[in-house]
């Protein structure tokens, strides 16, 4: 293969990997814990392959705009997507799972 192919296909590839890394995939969770004041909410959720966490967990999140919490109560299902940022996990997206 020649080198300029070698780098158009490693280029082509993280470019793949990193925008599909970006993109927020719904993450299915039960309200445990909301907490206004702070704005954060602790979510048990499964598997957030787009927050590089395989195995189902129980996390404190900050929540991007805080009526959010008022839309959900402890014991909800929710659908959510998060985002990684340097002060932590943020939850971007929720609604109530139907």
């Amino acid at each position: 293969m020649k080198p300029i192919t070698r780098i158009a296909t490693a280029l082509a590839l993280t470019l793949g990997l990193t925008f599909g890394a970006a993109q927020g995939a719904p993450i299915s969770g039960e309200v445990k814990k909301i907490d206004e004041g702070a704005g954060k909410i602790t979510l048990k959720h499964g598997p957030a392959k787009s927050l590089g966490m395989d195995e189902p967990m129980t996390m404190v999140y900050r929540v991007k705009d805080p009526a959010l919490l008022k839309q959900v109560k402890v014991g909800d299902k929710v659908i959510f997507e998060a985002e990684e940022a340097a002060s932590g996990y943020t939850v971007t997206t929720m609604q109530k799972a139907k």
